[in-house]
């Protein structure tokens, strides 16, 4: 029997190739391996504000590139989260069964938000304090004193105060729509870049929770993380992944860039000052970056790629990284320039889509509902 595999993606940017190289291309390898279950995650993108027609407009761009990647409908099942109503419905139960210490020490939150504590800490001058003087433990219990201080001071609440106003309870809350979403379909694999690792297993415990309390409801779902390809970098801080939301558009390369925009935008990627092509991600962000976006695109192994670059400098380097990426990129830009043309048929695959996952979606809810104690 084939295992179920949950994946989605928020519609709230154009796909970049960091989203198809880190999950896309992954899913589409899977599809004759795996009973895949592909989801386009709305009700997670209105988590911050977004204009309705950009929203509804992204939705079905996301679903082209999909489709244009190669995600099969007649081997996967892609739909918008939305249209299927029992995904909000898990999240209020699931909800009842969370704890809100869980929820304040997910980390993307605080990432996002900047609540958090010592977030705003500064440590003070301490020069009185010969820090060399004292131990590991001594120093931490220093800290520790001075963000006591700084946290008990005005203008620390001042300024948690008013970012807590302004952040929406969907937003801290997300983490269990998106436990909503795998345990809905009976997951048993979902695959995550390292930064997601943290989700899954809050999805993990909350279904144990409610497993052992109630007996078997919910397959309990494994995280997985595929090392090669699983997080690109920005092309101008490869010290960060690659971001829809980065306001340097330099910074990504997007599926539906032209040639001449691609060749551009990895001419300016930053490397560093040695001009040898070798894999270091600590000392040589850059160039281990490109070179990962070269050995995913390629399907070549790093050491067969710092062999054959082994007397390359970095502008020829970064020139064939493109042309890599430009000869990716080919196959799925003329799809889309053929569901451009033909979005009728696009959203019919979401609509049947949503109607295919709908008996398992139904299925799980009710089994839920039972077991909790809800209706009659």
């Amino acid at each position: 029997m084939k295992k179920r595999v949950f994946s989605g993606v928020q519609p709230s940017g154009d796909l970049h190739i960091g989203n198809y190289l880190g999950a896309i291309v992954n899913w589409v390898r899977s599809q004759e391996e795996h009973d895949n279950v592909f989801c386009i995650v709305d009700l997670h993108a209105i988590t911050v504000p977004q204009d309705p027609k950009i929203l509804k407009h992204r939705t079905l761009e996301n679903a082209k590139m999909y489709l244009a990647a190669g995600i099969d409908p007649k081997k996967s099942t892609l739909f918008v989260q939305s249209d299927r109503p029992e995904h909000s419905e898990l999240a209020w139960i699931l909800n009842c069964f969370t704890y809100f210490g869980e929820m304040k020490r997910m980390t993307q939150f605080k990432d996002k938000t900047g609540i958090q504590l010592g977030r705003n800490f500064t440590l003070p001058d301490t020069s009185d304090r010969l820090i060399s003087n004292y131990d590991n433990k001594q120093l931490i219990a220093i800290i520790r004193e001075i963000e006591a201080e700084w946290k008990n001071s005005d203008t620390w609440r001042i300024q948690n105060k008013r970012k807590e106003e302004s952040i929406s309870v969907g937003l801290f809350d997300y983490p269990v729509l998106m436990a909503a979403d795998i345990l809905l379909y009976d997951t048993d694999e979902v695959p995550v870049g390292d930064d997601q690792k943290q989700h899954v297993e809050i999805t993990r415990d909350i279904a144990q929770r409610i497993n052992n309390k109630f007996g078997k409801v919910f397959t309990v779902p494994e995280p997985v993380i595929k090392k090669e390809g699983a997080r690109i970098m920005s092309l101008t801080d490869p010290t960060k992944k690659m971001a829809k939301s980065d306001q340097n558009e330099n910074s990504y390369v997007l599926l539906r860039d032209d040639a001449d925009t691609i060749y551009k935008k990895f001419a300016k990627a930053q490397t560093d000052s040695e001009n040898v092509i070798k894999f270091n991600k600590e000392k040589k962000p850059g160039i281990s970056n490109l070179l990962n976006i070269m050995s995913v695109a390629t399907e070549t192994k790093i050491p067969e790629l710092e062999k054959k670059y082994a007397n390359s400098n970095y502008g020829q380097f970064k020139a064939d990284v493109a042309e890599c990426v430009i000869e990716m990129l080919k196959p799925i830009q003329a799809k889309l320039a053929k569901y451009d043309k033909d979005e009728d048929y696009v959203r019919k695959v979401l609509k049947d889509g949503a109607e295919a996952v709908a008996p398992r979606a139904q299925e799980t809810l009710k089994r839920v509902k039972k077991a909790v104690g809800l209706g009659l």
